[in-house]
């Protein structure tokens, strides 16, 4: 690559291939993941099974897969884009008390967009309703990292990153509660669902044996968006663009080598975000927006990037509204006659058209310029 003139980008700017990264993201979640493993069954090829289930899939427990990343990329983005918001307000003047209020705000409402997602209008009862979920954490996540981005130095929290992957480690080997024992990495027996069955309802937890949203394992979460934050002010920064790249590159190789080195240790477990798990996902992450910037900020393939930006700007949206409507209707309604002239195929029809629905809906919303700010 031809080395380039030193240009920071502007603090007002907005990174393109952050917006194509997280409707990426998004796209999985809203039914790319349906399509893939459509795709996989369709065949009956083992290696695109294989391939497909990577892509559709998570692990049971402990292991990892492409699709066990979708989750933290999202929280990983959240960070990455705070240099940005925020660092453009603080460059501009506003003081930092009204900005931590402002954070909270949406960090309150975000939670409470968890909690409709939940089902929190359906009451049953405190002990029915699930407090803890993906959107609740990454509020959380966005919270605390924004305050931490606001009121602490760089050092300070690259310090804070490292203390708390290892200080998660020692915790969930060391410290015993009841119904767990330090160094026990199992469904029943991990320190971190030991404490969601001790302080939550059966009612409030996704399985029988913790909540993989807890509160515990919040605490190496805040090391996902940390690592936004890192990677979020490397590009901010004025180094050239190549060199940019490399070093989204090396040092996301180098948070995959560490995870899977500590994994015999500290197993890569999602559902516990364990130290190992958030350095191979965060690895993954970092190396696909190195991929993302220099394709699209870089060499500036924007057409290509256009269909996941579209997602991407109003991704809770898509998230909270495939909530209510049943896209899945929608689609029938159009594609069925289709679905039933290619009986073999009727499964990945049904499932492409979720998806192409909910893509027109957000390019519908995206024309009209509507976006949900949170």
């Amino acid at each position: 690559m031809a080395e380039q003139a030193p240009r920071a980008i502007p603090s007002t700017g907005r990174l393109m291939s952050i917006d194509a990264l997280r409707g990426f993201d998004m796209f999985w979640i809203i039914g790319g993941d349906a399509i893939a493993g459509n795709l996989g069954l369709m065949f009956h090829i083992p290696l695109l099974e294989a391939t497909m289930a990577q892509l559709s899939n998570h692990v049971e427990w402990a292991g990892f897969r492409f699709y066990d990343m979708i989750f933290p990329l999202f929280l990983f983005i959240i960070g990455a884009t705070l240099p940005f918001s925020l660092g453009k307000h603080m460059e501009q003047g506003v003081p930092k008390g009204e900005l931590i209020k402002k954070s909270m705000s949406r960090t309150a409402i975000l939670f409470f967009f968890g909690l409709l997602y939940n089902g929190a209008l359906d009451f049953k009862g405190w002990d029915h309703l699930r407090i803890f979920g993906v959107l609740q954490r990454q509020a959380l996540g966005y919270g605390i990292a924004a305050i931490l981005f606001l009121t602490t130095s760089r050092r300070t929290q690259v310090i804070l990153f490292f203390s708390i992957l290892i200080g998660y480690w020692a915790l969930m080997a060391l410290v015993h509660v009841p119904g767990a024992h330090g160094g026990i990495y199992s469904e029943w027996g991990n320190m971190a669902n030991a404490v969601d069955r001790l302080i939550l309802r059966p009612g409030q937890m996704y399985e029988k044996y913790g909540d993989p949203e807890g509160p515990v394992s919040l605490i190496p979460a805040i090391s996902t968006a940390l690592l936004g934050i890192f990677a979020g002010t490397w590009l901010k920064s004025s180094r050239t663009e190549g060199h940019k790249v490399l070093g989204l590159f090396v040092a996301g190789l180098i948070c995959i080598a560490v995870g899977l080195a500590w994994s015999p240790f500290f197993p890569i477990i999602k559902k516990i975000w364990t130290s190992s798990y958030m350095l191979v996902a965060g690895g993954c992450s970092l190396e696909l927006l190195a991929l993302f910037y220099f394709v699209v900020d870089v060499k500036g393939f924007k057409k290509l990037a256009f269909p996941f930006v579209v997602i991407g700007v109003n991704s809770i949206t898509i998230y909270m509204v495939s909530r209510i409507v049943r896209f899945d209707d929608v689609a029938k309604f159009f594609v069925s006659g289709l679905a039933g002239l290619y009986p073999h195929s009727k499964d990945i029809i049904l499932a492409t058209g979720v998806v192409v629905a909910e893509w027109l809906f957000l390019y519908l919303l995206y024309r009209k310029k509507m976006f949900l700010k949170v």
